[in-house]
């Protein structure tokens, strides 16, 4: 869809970052420096934040009014970060799972000829020339 927004696309420059995230673009280094909010960087090395991190910045800074310690919301951010990838790993595998699936969901028939046909699952079979010999498992073999 257009109309969605790319969060992980790295289109913000220091200033602007800053502003959107209320903060001082010297703030914004200094996080980059702990490992805290590492932008992405251009070929010439300025830094490009990601909409993903102008969020991560106001929730440092929520957090951090809330007297959480920065190590420990880099922690946080650590597994944060590390669990958004594992979500974007799972909805890969599902989508390989799924499209394993739609291959192994088919229907082999005989041909007038003797044949074997695969045919798609809800084809309809002509009774007169084909005959439905074998349908796979959907939970494989028992």
């Amino acid at each position: 869809m257009a109309d969605e927004v790319d969060e992980e696309a790295p289109i913000f420059a220091i200033a602007v970052a800053a502003q959107l995230a209320g903060m001082h673009p010297q703030t914004l280094r200094q996080y980059d420096r702990l490992g805290l909010v590492v932008p992405g960087r251009t070929q010439g090395g300025s830094r490009r934040y990601a909409l993903r991190h102008v969020k991560q910045l106001r929730e440092v800074a929520a957090l951090s009014a809330e007297g959480m310690s920065l190590p420990a919301i880099s922690r946080l951010i650590e597994l944060e970060n590390e669990a958004r990838v594992l979500r974007r790993r799972v909805a890969e595998l599902e989508q390989r799972l799924r499209e394993e699936f739609e291959q192994r969901s088919r229907v082999f028939a005989a041909g007038s000829s003797g044949s074997v046909v695969t045919l798609r699952q809800g084809t309809r079979v002509r009774r007169a020339t084909e005959v439905v010999l074998w349908r796979p498992e959907a939970d494989g073999p028992r």
